[in-house]
């Protein structure tokens, strides 16, 4: 009784704003700062509101797929679902980390953001034509902490009450582990259909056509080998901040194939419109074809400014010797990086030096080793000296030609542990240089289960891997760094840190108050992990490689993400 009584009061209370449709709504919801946008703009800045509708563009995807539902651990999902469900509010890709209403048309949220409040917009359909209700927005939230991803899941939990505030609005609060950042993940959740889902299972791979509500539903598929996309004509959501520029093409179609290389000579024969390369090396060599020399395939290095991928040479401190950290830095510094730069990235790279490359969140940090006005030679020579003088200092001395433990007469000979063939280069390069230091580094490479396992129970000497930061860090930032998760079998602190203070400054970054409070903390957190030594700094890209037949156009200005596909459009939709 006492439950109906406070529903109908906050309904009372709700009433006035829900009669209006929510006049007194927010509308960008930041994870810091003012959003950039306000909803009397029209079109996101990396967005040409202009741009053409029309045209049938076709995109290649490695592997196969066996399920249409990509909300669950269940299955591999098809490449492009995200197009067919929308979400309460959809990100801009030239922000940080801010939502902007979709399905929600806008939120109200407590000054600690212990809750959110979401408006449905009363124009919000899905594809049969039945409306988007509260109802539906409910039914999604239990299904997925359900039965949801792990990192749903453990979100949704977080959820301690949610309550219907009017028809077209519903409030959620938090508990326990809420932080700045919780409010945007639940503004980021699916809308599921609760009449279609209702009596089906959700938790199992299925092929059968979902009920949607986002700008595309899917057309038809092949199990396996290919999928087709078609663009809902009467979109509910087309002329929205989000959406409005975006899904340009009449019809998207996903094809599989069983690896990269035979990805790309389907580009190159035209089966296939648009290639984001990865390889720098197939960049520089595998493009020399008569498409490209008369322009019908245009190639184009697109800049971005988003966080890449923290890659190195990763140290596992948990095993001797690299328990020292004057081992760990001996051997970072008898890394070639020049050598390695020129002649497998043809100096088209960048040295990482930050577990935040690229971004604002990069300490301002000068390795020791840098000796720019000395020529590569005479660096590598200085870099040299310094490292056998770091690993005599930690007791590990030449004998017979061999690096060998002084007390011991321990060989220094280790494992390097990888999981993807293409490291293998950077592998074997480094092993000659450790070799002319006296120490032995034998190179196993694994497939992509047996490695995994292995990483998960943190065997292995040493490995190259990354992690991957976004511009807005959080919560994963004590998976990646603190002694809690060095401790737990499969996260991310491959190294085994552990370090109150990192521990300190990582637990403290979800609760940063301001963007410049994140920046200023992070930093100093990176500045820390960097004077570890955990890992070797390997390279990075600031830019992607894009190759597309010139029918393909896209807007002259990247996100600050890079660039963004669903923008692009056929220049001329009728002549295809």
């Amino acid at each position: 009784m006492r439950f109906l009584l406070l529903l109908t009061a906050l309904f009372a209370l709700c009433a006035p704003a829900s009669a209006n449709d929510g006049q007194d709504l927010l509308y960008g919801l930041a994870m810091h700062g003012t959003p950039k946008h306000t909803r009397n703009d029209t079109h996101l800045n990396y967005a040409n509101p202009d741009a053409p509708k029309g045209g049938h563009v076709n995109r290649a995807v490695i592997g196969s797929f066996d399920t249409l539902v990509p909300y669950t651990i269940k299955g591999k999902p098809a490449a492009g679902l995200g197009m067919i469900t929308d979400s309460l509010m959809a990100r801009s890709w030239d922000e940080p980390f801010t939502m902007y209403p979709l399905i929600a048309k806008g939120y109200t949220i407590a000054p600690d953001r212990s809750w959110i409040t979401f408006t449905i917009d009363r124009e919000a359909r899905f594809h049969d034509g039945t409306p988007i209700t509260v109802e539906d927005v409910i039914f999604s939230f239990e299904t997925l902490r359900e039965y949801g991803r792990p990192n749903m899941r453990r979100i949704y939990k977080i959820v301690t009450e949610y309550i219907r505030i009017a028809p077209n609005r519903i409030q959620f609060k938090f508990g326990e582990g809420y932080d700045r950042e919780t409010a945007l993940i639940m503004s980021m959740m699916p809308i599921l259909s609760k009449s279609y889902w209702q009596d089906r299972a959700f938790d199992t791979t299925t092929l059968e056509k979902p009920m949607g509500n986002g700008a595309y539903k899917i057309k038809s598929l092949t199990p396996g080998r290919n999928i087709s996309y078609e663009r809902v004509s009467d979109y509910w959501a087309k002329d929205k901040l989000p959406r409005a520029g975006h899904n340009n093409f009449d019809t998207i179609t996903f094809h599989y194939f069983r690896d990269d290389g035979v990805a790309l000579e389907a580009f190159k024969s035209g089966q296939t419109d648009l290639r984001h390369e990865p390889d720098v090396s197939r960049w520089m060599n595998a493009y020399d074809i008569p498409a490209v020399r008369e322009g019908n395939i245009i190639r184009e290095t697109i800049p971005h400014k988003r966080p890449v991928r923290a890659k190195g040479l990763i140290f596992n401190t948990r095993r001797a010797p690299f328990d020292d950290i004057r081992v760990r830095e001996a051997l970072s510094l008898l890394l070639d990086d020049d050598w390695i730069n020129k002649n497998l990235f043809y100096g088209d790279f960048k040295k990482i030096d930050s577990y935040y490359p690229n971004s604002e969140l990069a300490a301002s940090y000068q390795a020791p080793s840098s000796t720019q006005d000395e020529t590569d030679i005479s660096k590598r020579r200085t870099d040299m000296r310094k490292a056998y003088a770091l690993l005599e200092q930690a007791g590990w001395i030449i004998q017979d030609g061999k690096r060998v433990e002084k007390e011991t007469q321990n060989l220094f000979t280790f494992e390097i542990l990888l999981g993807a063939p293409e490291d293998e280069k950077i592998a074997l390069h480094f092993a000659r240089a450790l070799e002319k230091a006296g120490i032995t580094a034998k190179i196993h490479v694994m497939d992509s289960a047996a490695y995994r396992a292995r990483m998960n129970d943190y065997d292995f000497d040493m490995t190259i891997y990354y992690w991957q930061s976004s511009l807005s860090p959080g919560t994963e930032q004590m998976l990646y760094f603190s002694c809690e998760a060095a401790n737990q079998s499969a996260r991310w602190n491959f190294p085994g840190i552990c370090d109150p203070e990192i521990d300190r400054l990582a637990d403290s970054i979800a609760r940063s108050k301001t963007r410049q409070d994140l920046v200023n903390t992070v930093r100093a957190l990176d500045s820390k992990l960097l004077s570890g030594h955990y890992m070797i700094p390997l390279f990075y890209n600031n830019a992607d490689y894009y190759a597309y037949w010139k029918h393909l156009k896209h807007p002259d200005e990247p996100s600050l993400y890079g660039a963004v596909i669903e923008t692009w459009w056929m220049n001329d939709p009728t002549a295809q």
